[in-house]
């Protein structure tokens, strides 16, 4: 006789493993790009370890922006570990705030304003992480139940 209960709930159980492991390397992952944000951005911007000297041609607001999304990112961080829905909309106001920012970018480049080549780069990779952040918490905090 075929029990019907007993493979769906092995079933949920692997589920459930599976996404607390997502949930963990998430959470793990994105500390650590918060915190790297965080300490290299307040790097140029204070000029601690002579980092800005480092930086080139950089710009100011982009910095600015890139230390309020780290700030933003711990605060998601704290949001998705403890389940509250709108970690995933802090993240997407993160990755609007840089895609805001990455537009502004573009006019002080066409103005003749000074920057570095890899900053157009960096931006881009920091959107595209940022948004693959918010799906990861919106799937993770849909898939927990």
């Amino acid at each position: 006789m075929v029990v019907w209960g007993k493979p769906q709930k092995i079933l949920i159980s692997e589920i459930m493993k599976k996404s607390n492991l997502l949930k963990t390397i998430t959470v793990a992952t994105l500390v650590v790009f918060a915190l790297a944000t965080i300490f290299v951005s307040s790097s140029v911007l204070f000029d601690w370890f002579d980092i800005r000297t480092k930086q080139g041609n950089y710009v100011p607001f982009i910095v600015k922006t890139n230390l309020t999304a780290g700030v933003i990112y711990l605060i998601s961080v704290y949001g998705y570990i403890t389940s509250k829905k709108w970690a995933f909309w802090s993240m997407i106001t993160a990755a609007l705030i840089l895609i805001y920012a990455f537009a502004l970018l573009y006019m002080h480049i066409h103005t003749g304003g000074l920057y570095e080549k890899h900053t157009i780069g960096v931006m881009i990779f920091r959107i595209v992480l940022t948004l693959i952040f918010a799906a990861l918490i919106y799937w993770n905090s849909n898939n927990e139940k």
